[in-house]
Protein backbone atom coordinates (compact mmCIF):
# COMPACT_ATOMS: atom_id res chain seq x y z
CA UNK A 1 0.00 0.00 0.00
CA UNK A 2 1.17 3.39 -0.18
CA UNK A 3 2.65 5.00 2.25
CA UNK A 4 1.10 7.75 4.42
CA UNK A 5 2.55 11.44 3.62
CA UNK A 6 5.40 11.71 5.92
CA UNK A 7 3.84 15.20 7.65
CA UNK A 8 1.32 12.92 8.99
CA UNK A 9 3.40 10.51 10.77
CA UNK A 10 3.59 9.69 14.50
CA UNK A 11 6.55 11.82 15.16
CA UNK A 12 4.38 14.91 14.53
CA UNK A 13 1.18 13.53 15.97
CA UNK A 14 3.03 13.17 19.20
CA UNK A 15 2.84 16.75 19.68
CA UNK A 16 -0.25 16.60 20.86
CA UNK A 17 0.68 15.30 23.65
CA UNK A 18 2.33 18.39 24.64
CA UNK A 19 0.63 20.27 27.45
CA UNK A 20 0.58 23.76 25.55
CA UNK A 21 -1.16 22.37 23.04
CA UNK A 22 -3.64 20.46 24.99
CA UNK A 23 -4.26 23.63 27.10
CA UNK A 24 -4.60 26.24 23.87
CA UNK A 25 -7.12 23.65 22.56
CA UNK A 26 -10.26 25.10 23.70
CA UNK A 27 -9.24 28.87 21.50
CA UNK A 28 -10.32 26.31 18.63
CA UNK A 29 -14.05 27.51 17.51
CA UNK A 30 -16.21 24.90 19.07
CA UNK A 31 -18.63 22.33 16.79
CA UNK A 32 -21.82 23.40 15.39
CA UNK A 33 -25.10 22.44 16.78
CA UNK A 34 -25.65 21.24 13.11
CA UNK A 35 -22.73 19.24 12.97
CA UNK A 36 -23.38 17.23 16.29
CA UNK A 37 -27.45 16.61 15.15
CA UNK A 38 -26.21 15.39 12.17
CA UNK A 39 -23.95 12.83 13.72
CA UNK A 40 -26.75 11.46 15.95
CA UNK A 41 -28.54 11.17 12.82
CA UNK A 42 -26.20 9.17 11.41
CA UNK A 43 -26.88 6.36 14.31
CA UNK A 44 -29.26 4.29 13.08
CA UNK A 45 -28.24 0.44 14.77
CA UNK A 46 -28.44 -0.36 18.73
CA UNK A 47 -26.84 -0.15 21.02
CA UNK A 48 -26.73 3.84 20.47
CA UNK A 49 -23.17 3.31 21.34
CA UNK A 50 -20.63 5.70 19.72
CA UNK A 51 -16.64 5.41 19.36
CA UNK A 52 -14.41 9.33 19.51
CA UNK A 53 -11.04 8.28 18.05
CA UNK A 54 -8.25 10.95 18.49
CA UNK A 55 -10.74 12.59 21.21
CA UNK A 56 -8.47 15.36 22.25
CA UNK A 57 -10.17 17.30 25.08
CA UNK A 58 -13.65 16.03 24.07
CA UNK A 59 -15.48 18.64 22.08
CA UNK A 60 -17.93 15.80 20.24
CA UNK A 61 -17.57 13.39 22.96
CA UNK A 62 -18.97 15.83 25.57
CA UNK A 63 -21.53 17.08 23.11
CA UNK A 64 -22.77 13.61 22.09
CA UNK A 65 -22.93 11.78 25.17
CA UNK A 66 -25.87 13.04 26.38
CA UNK A 67 -27.75 11.96 23.40
CA UNK A 68 -26.54 8.22 23.24
CA UNK A 69 -26.09 5.71 25.45
CA UNK A 70 -22.53 6.05 26.20
CA UNK A 71 -19.63 7.32 24.46
CA UNK A 72 -15.92 5.41 24.73
CA UNK A 73 -13.13 8.47 23.75
CA UNK A 74 -9.91 7.39 23.19
CA UNK A 75 -6.75 9.66 22.63
CA UNK A 76 -3.13 9.08 23.35
CA UNK A 77 -2.62 12.57 25.00
CA UNK A 78 -3.09 11.81 28.81
CA UNK A 79 -2.28 16.21 28.52
CA UNK A 80 -5.40 16.24 26.01
CA UNK A 81 -7.27 13.49 27.86
CA UNK A 82 -6.84 15.47 31.56
CA UNK A 83 -8.31 18.84 30.41
CA UNK A 84 -11.37 17.20 28.95
CA UNK A 85 -12.16 15.73 32.16
CA UNK A 86 -12.67 19.24 33.50
CA UNK A 87 -14.42 20.92 30.90
CA UNK A 88 -18.62 20.53 30.66
CA UNK A 89 -20.16 16.97 30.24
CA UNK A 90 -16.11 15.85 30.71
CA UNK A 91 -17.58 14.22 33.86
CA UNK A 92 -20.34 12.39 32.57
CA UNK A 93 -21.17 8.82 33.67
CA UNK A 94 -21.67 7.76 30.65
CA UNK A 95 -18.20 8.92 28.78
CA UNK A 96 -15.85 6.83 29.03
CA UNK A 97 -11.94 8.77 28.77
CA UNK A 98 -9.52 5.52 27.38
CA UNK A 99 -6.11 6.46 27.34
CA UNK A 100 -3.84 5.16 24.28
CA UNK A 101 -3.50 4.58 21.09
CA UNK A 102 -6.89 3.75 19.08
CA UNK A 103 -4.58 1.16 17.07
CA UNK A 104 -3.46 -0.89 20.45
CA UNK A 105 -6.25 0.35 23.13
CA UNK A 106 -8.62 -2.35 24.50
CA UNK A 107 -12.47 -1.15 23.22
CA UNK A 108 -15.94 -2.40 24.23
CA UNK A 109 -18.10 -2.60 20.82
CA UNK A 110 -19.94 -2.98 18.98
CA UNK A 111 -20.46 0.90 17.71
CA UNK A 112 -22.98 2.41 16.23
CA UNK A 113 -20.91 5.39 14.79
CA UNK A 114 -17.53 6.15 15.32
CA UNK A 115 -16.59 9.50 14.83
CA UNK A 116 -13.29 11.42 14.04
CA UNK A 117 -13.04 15.01 14.65
CA UNK A 118 -9.37 16.54 13.33
CA UNK A 119 -7.89 12.96 13.97
CA UNK A 120 -7.97 10.39 11.80
CA UNK A 121 -5.28 12.03 9.78
CA UNK A 122 -2.83 11.14 12.13
CA UNK A 123 -3.33 7.50 12.94
CA UNK A 124 -2.21 4.44 10.82
CA UNK A 125 -5.22 4.02 8.32
CA UNK A 126 -4.21 0.55 7.22
CA UNK A 127 -4.89 -0.59 11.13
CA UNK A 128 -7.26 1.75 12.01
CA UNK A 129 -9.82 1.89 8.72
CA UNK A 130 -10.07 -2.40 8.89
CA UNK A 131 -10.35 -2.56 12.71
CA UNK A 132 -13.25 -0.05 12.67
CA UNK A 133 -14.85 -2.62 9.91
CA UNK A 134 -15.05 -4.63 12.10
CA UNK A 135 -16.39 -3.23 15.28
CA UNK A 136 -19.65 -1.21 13.68
CA UNK A 137 -22.79 -1.93 13.66
CA UNK A 138 -24.33 -3.64 10.40
CA UNK A 139 -25.29 -0.04 9.69
CA UNK A 140 -22.63 1.53 11.58
CA UNK A 141 -20.78 4.72 10.17
CA UNK A 142 -17.44 6.36 10.33
CA UNK A 143 -17.80 10.32 10.49
CA UNK A 144 -14.49 12.35 10.14
CA UNK A 145 -15.28 16.21 11.25
CA UNK A 146 -13.55 19.08 10.29
CA UNK A 147 -13.59 22.57 11.28
CA UNK A 148 -13.22 25.25 8.45
CA UNK A 149 -13.26 28.65 7.92
CA UNK A 150 -13.88 31.18 4.89
CA UNK A 151 -10.48 32.50 3.43
CA UNK A 152 -9.73 35.52 5.47
CA UNK A 153 -7.92 38.66 4.02
CA UNK A 154 -4.74 37.73 6.18
CA UNK A 155 -4.64 33.78 5.24
CA UNK A 156 -1.88 34.14 2.30
CA UNK A 157 0.59 36.10 4.99
CA UNK A 158 -0.64 34.07 8.07
CA UNK A 159 0.44 30.65 5.78
CA UNK A 160 3.44 32.14 4.88
CA UNK A 161 4.73 32.49 8.94
CA UNK A 162 3.33 29.51 9.45
CA UNK A 163 5.22 28.16 7.00
CA UNK A 164 8.44 29.97 8.12
CA UNK A 165 8.40 28.96 11.84
CA UNK A 166 6.36 25.25 11.92
CA UNK A 167 8.29 22.74 13.53
CA UNK A 168 6.59 20.55 10.78
CA UNK A 169 9.06 21.45 7.44
CA UNK A 170 7.56 18.05 5.84
CA UNK A 171 3.95 19.43 5.66
CA UNK A 172 2.19 19.47 2.30
CA UNK A 173 -1.69 19.90 1.55
CA UNK A 174 -3.61 17.28 1.30
CA UNK A 175 -7.39 15.80 0.97
CA UNK A 176 -7.87 12.92 4.01
CA UNK A 177 -11.05 11.65 2.29
CA UNK A 178 -8.74 10.97 -1.36
CA UNK A 179 -6.03 9.66 0.13
CA UNK A 180 -8.40 6.79 2.16
CA UNK A 181 -10.66 6.19 -1.15
CA UNK A 182 -6.63 6.02 -3.16
CA UNK A 183 -6.14 3.34 -0.62
CA UNK A 184 -9.26 1.52 -1.05
CA UNK A 185 -9.69 1.87 2.86
CA UNK A 186 -12.78 4.20 2.85
CA UNK A 187 -16.12 4.26 0.79
CA UNK A 188 -18.25 7.55 1.34
CA UNK A 189 -21.77 7.93 1.61
CA UNK A 190 -22.56 11.25 2.17
CA UNK A 191 -21.00 14.83 3.22
CA UNK A 192 -22.74 17.99 5.32
CA UNK A 193 -21.36 21.21 5.68
CA UNK A 194 -23.32 23.31 8.42
CA UNK A 195 -24.04 27.03 8.09
CA UNK A 196 -20.85 29.47 8.06
CA UNK A 197 -21.23 31.47 11.07
CA UNK A 198 -19.28 34.35 12.50
CA UNK A 199 -16.80 33.41 15.15
CA UNK A 200 -15.40 36.20 16.96
CA UNK A 201 -12.25 36.39 19.36
CA UNK A 202 -9.60 38.39 20.42
CA UNK A 203 -6.01 38.82 18.55
CA UNK A 204 -4.30 36.78 22.06
CA UNK A 205 -6.91 34.17 21.98
CA UNK A 206 -6.43 33.47 18.02
CA UNK A 207 -2.72 33.46 18.33
CA UNK A 208 -3.47 30.79 21.31
CA UNK A 209 -5.61 28.40 18.83
CA UNK A 210 -2.38 28.78 15.85
CA UNK A 211 -0.27 27.66 19.19
CA UNK A 212 -2.83 24.33 19.16
CA UNK A 213 -1.81 22.81 15.71
CA UNK A 214 0.73 20.51 14.52
CA UNK A 215 4.02 22.25 14.28
CA UNK A 216 3.41 25.71 16.68
CA UNK A 217 3.31 23.79 19.71
CA UNK A 218 5.33 26.17 22.25
CA UNK A 219 7.63 23.44 23.49
CA UNK A 220 8.58 22.55 20.50
CA UNK A 221 9.31 26.02 19.02
CA UNK A 222 12.84 27.63 19.73
CA UNK A 223 11.24 30.04 23.02
CA UNK A 224 12.79 32.86 20.61
CA UNK A 225 11.17 31.84 17.41
CA UNK A 226 8.09 31.25 19.21
CA UNK A 227 7.94 35.01 20.29
CA UNK A 228 9.09 36.07 16.89
CA UNK A 229 5.99 34.39 15.45
CA UNK A 230 3.02 35.43 17.71
CA UNK A 231 4.52 39.40 17.42
CA UNK A 232 4.73 39.20 13.85
CA UNK A 233 0.85 37.08 13.54
CA UNK A 234 -0.07 40.28 16.12
CA UNK A 235 1.01 42.89 13.62
CA UNK A 236 -0.33 41.27 10.42
CA UNK A 237 -3.85 41.23 12.14
CA UNK A 238 -4.09 44.44 13.91
CA UNK A 239 -5.52 46.08 10.94
CA UNK A 240 -7.71 43.33 10.70
CA UNK A 241 -9.39 44.00 14.26
CA UNK A 242 -12.85 45.38 14.68
CA UNK A 243 -14.17 46.67 17.70
CA UNK A 244 -14.99 43.02 19.13
CA UNK A 245 -12.42 41.57 17.96
CA UNK A 246 -11.43 39.19 14.50
CA UNK A 247 -14.13 38.02 13.16
CA UNK A 248 -13.98 34.54 11.41
CA UNK A 249 -16.38 32.54 9.21
CA UNK A 250 -16.58 29.01 10.28
CA UNK A 251 -17.99 25.91 9.18
CA UNK A 252 -17.65 22.49 9.76
CA UNK A 253 -17.71 19.87 7.40
CA UNK A 254 -19.36 16.09 8.18
CA UNK A 255 -18.39 12.90 5.52
CA UNK A 256 -19.88 9.68 6.37
CA UNK A 257 -19.15 6.55 4.93
CA UNK A 258 -18.03 3.28 5.65
CA UNK A 259 -14.84 2.01 6.79
CA UNK A 260 -13.36 -1.34 4.47
CA UNK A 261 -11.34 -4.22 5.77
CA UNK A 262 -9.27 -4.89 2.86
CA UNK A 263 -6.48 -2.39 1.13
Amino acid sequence: MKPKPGHLGLKYAEQFKDSSIAEAYHHRPPYADEAIRKLVELITDEPRTVLDVGCGTGDLARRLVGQVECVDAVDFSQAMLNEGRALSNGDHPHLHWIYGRVEEVELQPPYALITAGESLHWMEWDVVMPLFHCILTPHGLLAIVERGHEPASWNEGLGALIQRFSTNKEYRPYDLVEELEERHLFQKQGSFRTSPTVFVQSIDDYIHSLHSRNGLSRERMDKAAAQAFDAEVRSLLTPFLQDDGLALTVFNEVVWGNPLANA
